[in-house]
């Protein structure tokens, strides 16, 4: 399989929030923007593997500010790293204030996901090309977190 760059399927996605979106006192439900994350990570891995996706995880979500009924919220969407079948897409979250013009950094998220094929099975997928040191220092902490996950999956519950 031919190798992708990280440009070739990174993209930024915007959406007005609505009333629709928020509660009564007009800030918007998290997970509101957590399906907006979830629609700009699926979007970069369908680019990426040319097939459908899962989502096997979102780790790592953040909510460090209120999105308000009338933001303009941006998810800027890019892969990160390429494993066999699963790859990893970063999301950040900005918010602007339309009337001052004001942005914020208001979410991040990481999320895995995973190509699968007609009978719903993992496929491979091609390998991700870094071409700078922030695209590869963004490859070392996904490799982290993934090392992270396995180590977490191996390791039994002592709750249970």
């Amino acid at each position: 399989m031919q190798p992708k760059t990280v440009e070739e399927t990174a993209l930024t996605m915007a959406v007005m929030m609505l009333p629709s979106d928020a509660n009564p006192q007009g800030q918007v439900h998290g997970g509101t923007i957590m399906k907006l994350v979830d629609t700009a990570a699926a979007a970069v891995a369908h680019r990426h593997a040319r097939s459908h996706v899962a989502t096997a995880r979102i780790d790592s979500m953040s909510f460090l500010a209120p999105v308000e009924v009338g933001d303009l919220v941006t998810c800027k969407a890019s892969m990160n790293a390429v494993w066999r079948t699963s790859m990893e897409v970063g999301v950040r979250v900005e918010t602007e204030n339309l009337l001052t013009g004001e942005v914020r950094h208001t979410s991040s998220a990481y999320l895995v996901m995973v190509a699968v094929d007609e009978n719903h099975r993992p496929k491979p997928v091609p390998p991700l090309l870094a071409q700078s040191t922030v695209e590869e220092r963004r490859r070392d902490g996904a490799e982290e977190r993934r090392e992270r996950r396995l180590v977490s999956r191996a390791t039994p519950d002592p709750g249970s």
